[in-house]
């Protein structure tokens, strides 16, 4: 049953990038090769570079996937299988390949301007404004809570045993070695590539190789031979994760990041190409129920397990990569079909297997089945609360549809698969960093201050506010964990005003603008509803943690709200001035 689900749902990406990206490419954004793109025009080698297609695709493929593909379908399928899959799979090719694609047209049309910057050029100076500020909160807060979870991962807890890696259900240390590997090779490759002018093709075999070896080295050596007294703990691991950081965010993007991304694109394209064939192979059945509406301490079915699925689907965060990064290092206006919406057909394909391995991934122990075990992890909301936990799961089940080709020792299936999620963690973390040292730059240029554009400034303070998250604690808690409630209906909310801006420039260009302005409306909708359900949440625990988060809350709600009156300004200029004839940004 759950591989006949799977093989549906490829068809489904198949024929959803076939026929619905053309059309966007061909007759909605018109992408046209003769136009220059940002890479070529504004090139300095450092943030703008042209890149090959393939190279930037795994590149942004793997900035958009990090943790959050994973964590959220491994919470939403507590409403059962049917729900988290279907809008997996509809809602990426109808709302987040969209989402992604026009995020990265408009911004290539912008000089690859961030979306913030863009929404001035279309919407009006204060949309930046309010634009900033709700990505400043939504990077910061999601990077505090993924270095949190990474230097989790790299951790050893007190029951962690080398011989049982699935004991300590969240300590995975063996993935510590491969990911130093790993950007070692990268850095090689990326000098060799661009300084050295080597060809990509035995590049990418040699270091993909080696890699391959680091994965082997982690499991022979998993703490790297040094004693369990000596491992650095979880708060030593949080300053190497945000010293890592703030380097990759100054370094020339092909030093470090774009080989590295591209390693890592192929090291998910074998992890995936593996899981699906072991679920093939083994044909499980679904150990969750199709359909369950009430759990046990559940939000309400609608909209939250839209919200909670975020990445998997649909995620605000990718317009952000689109138009970041992505949009300056793209060499030619066609590219962005496969890049932008096959990206996220990628990232969606990575959603759908979270939601099989942790329904039909389970494997039963003596005298208890799949099905009572999914029961006794999906009991009640309050038990899928550990962040951990959620990525446990996965890593489980995962591991499972990998261990059915024949691999006989687990600790070998789930060595590679954690390192497959603490990579793609590891990714978004750098380029989110940059991505925010990008927005705190223009932040400076909207007040004055030049000297927020200086690179390493920029950098430090992305990196000292990511740190504020991961270290200061409310309620006994890391800020970001207490804050992390709110990271869903900030992401979505991200999603919907991207969309709202791409929809705005074509209305203004009098092309079809129903394909990005339905999905903002229902993404609007959803994310509204959620936030003010919400804030009636926190309000009725003002007492107990809920004030800050009541607070913040409505602070975003305002900012939303003010921002959807500035677009209907924005409409009602473009009726009365008449339709843009060029389709760039001007």
């Amino acid at each position: 049953m759950a591989a006949f689900a799977a093989l549906v749902c490829l068809a489904a990406y198949v024929l959803g990038y076939r026929f619905y990206s053309k059309y966007l490419s061909e007759r909605v954004f018109s992408l046209d090769d003769a136009r220059a793109t940002p890479a070529h025009t504004l090139r300095d080698d450092v943030d703008y570079v042209p890149t090959r297609k393939f190279v930037l695709f795994g590149h942004h493929w793997a900035s958009i996937t990090g943790l959050s593909p994973m964590l959220g379908p491994a919470v939403a399928v507590i409403w059962g299988w049917l729900p988290a899959m279907l809008w997996v799979v509809l809602g990426a090719l109808f709302v987040g390949c969209v989402h992604d694609f026009g995020a990265l047209v408009v911004s290539m049309r912008a000089r690859g301007q961030s979306i913030g910057k863009v929404a001035e050029g279309i919407v009006g100076p204060r949309a930046k404004t309010l634009f900033h500020l709700i990505i400043f909160f939504g990077i910061a807060l999601a990077m505090g809570v993924f270095v949190y979870i990474i230097a989790v991962l790299f951790s050893i807890s007190e029951v962690w045993d080398p011989q049982e890696p699935l004991a300590a259900g969240s300590s995975f240390p063996t993935a510590v070695l491969p990911s130093a590997v790993l950007i070692v090779v990268a850095m090689v490759m990326g000098h060799l590539l661009y300084r050295r002018g080597w060809k990509l093709a035995p590049l990418t075999v040699v270091g993909f190789v080696i890699v391959l070896a680091g994965v082997w080295g982690g499991m022979r050596w998993p703490l790297l031979g040094l004693e369990r007294s000596a491992w650095p703990e979880h708060g030593g691991w949080v300053l190497i994760l945000l010293a890592y950081s703030f380097i990759a965010s100054v370094l020339p993007v092909w030093s470090l990041l774009q080989a590295r991304d591209f390693l890592n694109s192929l090291l998910l394209y074998l992890g995936l190409a593996l899981s699906y064939l072991g679920l093939f192979v083994s044909r499980p059945e679904f150990a969750a129920p199709a359909l369950r509406l009430h759990p046990e301490g559940a939000p309400s079915f609608y909209p939250f397990v839209f919200i909670v699925i975020a990445c998997g689907a649909a995620s605000g965060f990718h317009s952000l990569v689109s138009s970041g990064t992505t949009a300056k290092q793209i060499a030619r206006e066609t590219d962005a079909r496969a890049i932008g919406y096959g990206g996220m057909v990628g990232e969606s394909l990575l959603g759908l297997l979270a939601v099989l391995a942790c329904t039909a991934g389970l494997v039963g122990t003596a005298g208890i089945t799949p099905a009572e075990m999914w029961y006794d992890t999906y009991a009640n909301w309050g038990v899928m609360q550990s962040l951990g936990q959620k990525i446990g799961i996965f890593i489980t089940g995962a591991a499972h549809f990998i261990e059915e080709l024949g691999v006989a020792d687990h600790r070998t299936a789930t060595a590679f698969v954690a390192v497959v999620v603490v990579s793609f963690a590891l990714t978004t973390l750098d380029s989110a960093t940059r991505l925010l040292r990008f927005n705190i730059s223009e932040i400076g240029e909207t007040l004055g201050w030049r000297w927020l554009g200086n690179r390493y400034v920029a950098s430090a303070l992305a990196v000292l506010f990511i740190a504020f998250f991961a270290f200061y604690e409310v309620g006994g808690r890391p800020a970001g964990l207490a804050l992390w409630q709110l990271f869903g209906t900030v992401n979505q909310l991200m999603a919907g005003l991207a969309l709202l801006v791409v929809t705005l420039y074509l209305y203004q260009r009098r092309r079809n603008y129903w394909v990005t302005g339905v999905p903002m409306v229902f993404m609007l909708a959803s994310t509204l509803v959620a936030m003010i359900s919400n804030l009636r949440r926190f309000l009725a625990q003002w007492g107990e943690g809920g004030a800050i988060l009541f607070v913040i809350g409505s602070i975003l709600l305002l900012l939303a709200v003010w921002l959807a009156l500035e677009a209907v300004a924005a409409l009602r200029r473009s009726r009365r001035d008449g339709p843009v004839q060029d389709m760039e940004i001007v």
